[in-house]
């Protein structure tokens, strides 16, 4: 029985479940990351390192809340700060003393960050950021790098030369997209005086899936500072998770804005930019001129909303020392090790796993058929960011279901506080059964040169 017909024999109600969503969402799905074919697993429950899909079936998990939930599902403080908070109120439609602790947890781990703005969401943390940049410096245009995610709305969804649909054209020009080369930035920052700031992943387009060279982003720092530009950091992913002041207290590097999310909220709703005051007075009340003139608006129902807050505090202050952020990393770089020893195993041309810490991803069948698991720095940004060939990373992603292991769209993954070395062990064996799996229907996939066994 083939990868696929596996998947669907074990995921009846899934498929039934399916069926239905098609008739409710655009293509079945609620988020463009969850869509697969023939379908997606639907989950009923989860805790610790662990979920339960709708067929029962039991899997260790990697997608970890989209890498919200450091500490696992249903961490005992988690859940018990917001079963708290429930019985005093969900939303009070006033100013509240945890938003106050939420605040002071954030400044203590990120040194860079002087006062707070809290959102919604980290697609709205970016939103306001660029906007407090072009207002702070009065000027329009926004640099940002190929294949850095910042969230999906207008300002941000354009990171190559293509208009995306639905993206009007005067805003597509108010960003420039440059490669990782800091002598192209330099240069575009010598001849324009009219760039607010860059903004970037501090490890890497999509979380460090096509990681950034050695320095990068110290010597970037450097180069802002020349020109008098303000930089980003898109902690949305990094934060608390590289560590507890994320990628900048790794780097050594202070930006002056940065945005927040995921880890931050404990796994609810919830996001925030946060850096130097003097940027963020822009969002603060003041004379009449300065209200007209200088003011940025700012509302949001669920800005810095209880549930959240109370969520985000117990996080925080569980990740304060740094010790879950170890103690992932060191599960992360075991299971890259052991993923890369069966990769090297088959002599798989074109594959490799690799990671930063907690965070790891695969790349299958690259097309500059670097050596079994040793990733070449010359792979393409695009093809870094599919992992691959579309093709093998989908039989990845349903293999590994079949063998009790969800891995984020086959590609990528987020360890936790809450996974043990046996669940990397287990990870490891379902990784080797997919691979063995994918080789016994190797002749569908002969337009394919990566399988050589």
């Amino acid at each position: 029985m083939s990868i696929v017909e596996t998947y669907i024999r074990r995921h009846p109600r899934s498929q039934a479940l399916f069926d239905q969503a098609q008739t409710l969402f655009p293509s079945g799905v609620t988020h463009d990351g969850r869509y697969v074919t023939p379908f997606p697993i639907y989950v009923e429950r989860c805790t610790g390192a662990r979920k339960w899909d709708a067929d029962g079936n039991e899997l260790i998990d990697y997608w970890m809340g989209h890498g919200a939930l450091l500490l696992g599902h249903g961490h005992p403080s988690i859940v018990a700060a917001v079963q708290q908070q429930m019985k005093r109120g969900t939303h009070y439609g006033a100013e509240h003393e945890l938003s106050l602790q939420w605040a002071h947890l954030i400044k203590r781990l990120f040194t860079s960050i002087e006062q707070v703005r809290f959102t919604a969401s980290g697609t709205e943390a970016t939103m306001m950021a660029l906007r407090l940049a072009r207002a702070y410096t009065g000027k329009p245009i926004i640099i940002r790098f190929a294949g850095h995610y910042h969230g999906w709305h207008d300002m941000l969804a354009r990171d190559t030369d293509i208009l995306p649909v639905g993206l009007l054209d005067g805003l597509a020009r108010s960003t420039i997209v440059v490669p990782t080369d800091l002598t192209y930035v330099e240069d575009v920052l010598r001849k324009r005086s009219d760039v607010a700031a860059v903004i970037l992943e501090p490890t890497g387009a999509s979380y460090g899936a096509v990681p950034l060279p050695t320095g990068f982003l110290r010597d970037l720092r450097q180069l802002t500072w020349k020109y008098g530009v303000l930089l980003i950091c898109d902690e949305i992913v990094t934060g608390f998770r590289i560590a507890p002041g994320g990628a900048q207290q790794r780097e050594g590097v202070v930006a002056d804005l940065t945005t927040l999310a995921k880890v931050m909220a404990g796994g609810l709703p919830g996001g925030a930019v946060g850096g130097r005051a003097d940027i963020l007075k822009h969002l603060a009340f003041g004379d009449a001129e300065w209200n007209q003139k200088c003011k940025i608006r700012h509302f949001g129902t669920f800005n810095a909303a209880p549930l959240s807050a109370a969520a985000g505090i117990a996080m925080l202050e569980i990740v304060a020392d740094g010790a879950p952020c170890a103690y992932a990393a060191n599960l992360g770089e075991t299971l890259v090790a052991g993923m890369n020893a069966e990769i090297r195993k088959r002599r798989l041309v074109g594959w490799a796993a690799y990671g930063d810490g907690s965070i790891i991803h695969l790349v299958a069948g690259c097309s500059t058929g670097f050596a079994p698991g040793e990733l070449d720095p010359r792979t393409p940004t695009d093809e870094l960011k599919r992992g691959g060939d579309p093709r093998l990373v989908h039989l990845v992603c349903l293999g590994m279901i079949n063998h009790g292991v969800d891995l984020m769209r086959g590609r990528s993954g987020f360890l936790s506080a809450a996974h043990t070395s046996a669940d990397v062990a287990a990870t490891i064996a379902a990784f080797a059964a997919t691979l063995d799996a994918i080789g016994e229907h190797h002749a569908q996939l002969q337009s394919s040169a990566s399988w050589q066994r």
